[in-house]
């Protein structure tokens, strides 16, 4: 059993429509019998939004906390991924991992 990455950028994902198309490429090499990790970027222009957020607050943003404010929506992205295949029955879940900075 091979296990296949597959990368989708935030255009690719941009809503539940493209996230359909993204579920039905990774559906038949499941099927095959291969194991699936997906990347995900944020959804559409999510990325551009909370960074322009961000810094109209202030433009002195700790590194820790944007990493974790641009994580939410690569966040989003998966669990929605992950909630639409399990309604298609097939069982996935949702992971997520932090930039590994020395902040302290």
């Amino acid at each position: 059993m091979d296990t296949i990455v597959l990368k989708f950028g935030g255009s690719s994902v941009a809503d539940n429509e493209k996230l359909k198309i993204v579920a039905n490429k990774i559906i038949p090499l499941y099927d095959k019998g291969h194991r699936i990790v997906v990347i995900l970027s944020a959804q559409g222009k999510t990325t551009d939004k909370l960074i322009s957020e961000a810094k109209e607050l202030t433009n002195d943003v700790e590194n820790r906390e944007m990493d974790v404010l641009l994580s939410a929506g690569e966040q989003m992205s998966t669990a929605k991924l992950s909630i639409l295949l399990n309604s298609l029955g097939y069982k996935a879940i949702s992971l997520t991992r932090l930039a590994s900075r020395n902040y302290y």
